[in-house]
């Protein structure tokens, strides 16, 4: 059986190569430098399986011309490139990456909530650039005892939970789909978006970007949060209507915020888009060049990197090698229906 990989750099391939567990289940590999999609057809296709990422598109033109496929994996949690019902009428079964950095995400979002309580970037900044070795202005905070709210208790903010529960805070939380179970093992109380906002001295987004989500803090319901509270958004930058967060910010209503994502990023189909779409990182440059947020002087700003380790990006290598040895074992996971 062979396998077929789009677009890896080389020392994706090399790792790829070197898994002995991909030879003992009979599958050969080949790679090739370009995109799959119907204006790029390999030299060869005779593969069974393509392993491919989102800037691949698989349709039916494409799949007219590859006879022998039956077999996609995708390298993302998303697949709004795969168009799964002309795979379903050609017999064709997709496998997704679906999580790789839950954790990896919570522990950035608590690094963002203490760049913020203990000013660490202004105290960074005094040092390296003034030359100023003082704590005027400095004092930040504790964690302990402050009230944090988690919008979205699905994996990443399960995760966020229990770092702040070590951080000796209380926890409320709102989610379309309440986990009953995991409240009342980590101690936490769901409630309405409105009283989460009056509660919470830390306001925390984890929900994807759907039209439900889109604006879901919004200049309706910001000035809901406490006075002197705090934003923190590692989810999708429309989740958070900007004029709002500008408005709220500048009336001091908000202390501030941390965010790794912004609103004129647009909708990603997944995070690995900035690791591999070099055009769209350069033109997203050109848009924040003079963004109300990126020199605010109580926001951080970060460049959507909250999932961007080497044990996430790993794992995504090593769960699209599992997902094609349970295929050519007959036995598929992760299939995405």
């Amino acid at each position: 059986m062979k396998a077929a990989f789009f677009v890896l750099t080389q020392q994706q391939r090399d790792y790829i190569m070197a898994q002995k567990s991909l030879r003992n289940a009979g599958v050969t590999l080949v790679f090739y430098d370009e995109v799959l999609d119907a204006d790029h057809i390999p030299p060869e296709v005779d593969f069974e399986i393509a392993s491919i990422f989102i800037d691949s598109s698989i349709d039916e033109k494409l799949v007219s011309k590859l006879p022998n496929l039956k077999f996609i994996a995708t390298q993302s949690t998303g697949y709004d490139h795969i168009d799964l019902d002309v795979c379903k009428r050609r017999g064709i079964i997709v496998s997704s990456v679906p999580s790789y950095g839950e954790r990896t995400v919570a522990e950035y979002t608590f690094a963002l909530i203490l760049m913020l309580s203990r000013k660490m970037y202004d105290a960074y900044h005094r040092i390296r650039e003034k030359r100023q070795f003082n704590l005027r202005e400095l004092q930040g905070f504790d964690l302990y005892g402050k009230t944090l709210g988690v919008v979205g208790t699905g994996s990443i903010g399960k995760h966020v939970i229990r770092i702040a529960k070590g951080f000796g805070m209380n926890v409320v939380a709102c989610d379309v789909y309440p986990n009953e179970a995991m409240s009342k093992e980590l101690e936490f109380k769901y409630c309405s978006l409105e009283e989460l906002l009056e509660q919470s001295d830390i306001v925390t987004l984890h929900v994807p970007y759907l039209k439900s989500t889109h604006h879901l803090i919004n200049k309706e319901n910001i000035y809901q949060m406490k006075r002197g509270a705090y934003l923190i958004n590692t989810s999708r930058g429309q989740v958070v209507e900007t004029e709002a967060l500008v408005r709220a910010l500048k009336d001091e209503h908000i202390a501030g915020a941390g965010l790794d994502v912004l609103e004129e990023e647009g909708a990603l189909k997944d995070d690995l888009e900035f690791l591999r779409d070099a055009l769209k990182a350069e033109r997203l440059r050109t848009v924040l060049a003079g963004h109300a947020l990126i020199d605010h002087p109580r926001v951080i700003v970060t460049p959507h990197n909250a999932f961007n380790t080497k044990e996430a990006l790993q794992r995504i290598l090593d769960v699209t090698v599992q997902n094609i040895i349970a295929f050519a074992s007959g036995k598929p996971i992760n299939v995405v229906k």
